[in-house]
């Protein structure tokens, strides 16, 4: 072997530059300017890069990251907050990524117990994979619910529903908002009242005069998203998922309540198939607030 100075192995002699350690990461807030780091991260784990969803999420919400000291991050989430600003009534954790390197390591544990630690007494939610489900549990998540994402390309057919539904104007976000925090249980406006940019569609629909449903489809890489869906019954329910698919010629997707089987048996029969499932676990609270039979998907499960 070659031999340095004073006798040591050359190549203990050569000094590396040692490599930051990542337990000794900050853990900071994210911005929109970390909006391609995000996408970059959803990319290394194999999910598609969903820009125009992270970029809503960082707005209506907040993230949280660990840079990797190569470039790009470590590890991210979001949180979106409901209910008053100064006490917000609950959260919803969602799109908690660790890059494949360091995948195992205790990174994603670290960046949770951080943010349930952050958000102290608030009353918590997420959507967990069978992946991401054993670390929930650990840190005291419970399952209360179910979703089922469904994809496809929606062919009508069979009677259709009844329920008149129309595009919905800046006059009627008032009764939007109303009707999302009475089925929701809190106050949701800074996801319903940024709706209108972020969806290519947003329909209500009408019995009477009356607003007795909403829904949203919005963009997401080649399909187009139904949600949020609140509706009085499944009719119209079906209504809304109707004339939304009968205005886009992607293929649509949405998550359903798993408690609604006639809605899924329905958009099964519509040519939508069930791609995952999710587990809805709470942290603090026993159950989601407000009225789970109108609650039929949400905008998306990263925010509840």
């Amino acid at each position: 072997m070659e031999r340095g100075g004073r006798g040591r192995p050359l190549s203990d002699s050569l000094t590396c530059v040692p490599t930051p350690s990542l337990a000794s990461q900050p853990i900071r807030r994210l911005t929109l300017r970390d909006l391609t780091a995000c996408a970059d991260l959803s990319e290394d784990r194999g999910w598609p890069r969903e820009e125009h969803k992270w970029g809503f999420l960082l707005t209506a919400g907040q993230g949280y990251g660990i840079d990797d000291p190569g470039g790009g991050l470590v590890a991210a989430c979001t949180v979106t907050e409901y209910g008053p600003r100064e006490r917000p009534a609950l959260a919803a954790i969602g799109m908690m990524l660790v890059a494949e390197r360091y995948a195992r390591q205790g990174i994603g544990r670290r960046l949770m117990r951080h943010v349930v630690s952050a958000l102290g007494i608030i009353p918590l939610t997420l959507h967990a994979t069978a992946y991401g489900r054993p670390l929930y549990e650990e840190l005291g998540f419970k399952v209360t619910g179910g979703a089922k994402m469904v994809r496809g390309r929606f062919a009508p057919g069979g009677p259709e529903p009844r329920t008149f539904t129309r595009a919905a104007t800046a006059e009627d976000l008032t009764t939007i908002l109303r009707l999302d925090e009475e089925v929701f249980g809190t106050d949701r406006t800074p996801i319903v009242t940024r709706l209108p940019a972020f969806a290519d569609q947003l329909r209500i629909a009408e019995e009477d005069g009356r607003t007795i449903g909403y829904a949203a489809a919005w963009p997401n890489m080649d399909t187009h998203v139904v949600g949020p869906l609140i509706a009085r019954d499944t009719e119209t329910a079906k209504a809304l998922i109707g004339s939304l698919a009968a205005r886009t010629d992607r293929p649509l997707r949405t998550d359903i309540d798993v408690r609604h089987e006639e809605l899924l048996a329905w958009v099964k029969e519509r040519g939508l198939a069930v791609v995952a499932p999710n587990a809805v676990m709470t942290y603090g609270i026993t159950e989601l607030p407000g009225d789970w039979t109108r609650r039929f998907a949400p905008l998306t499960v990263a925010a509840g």
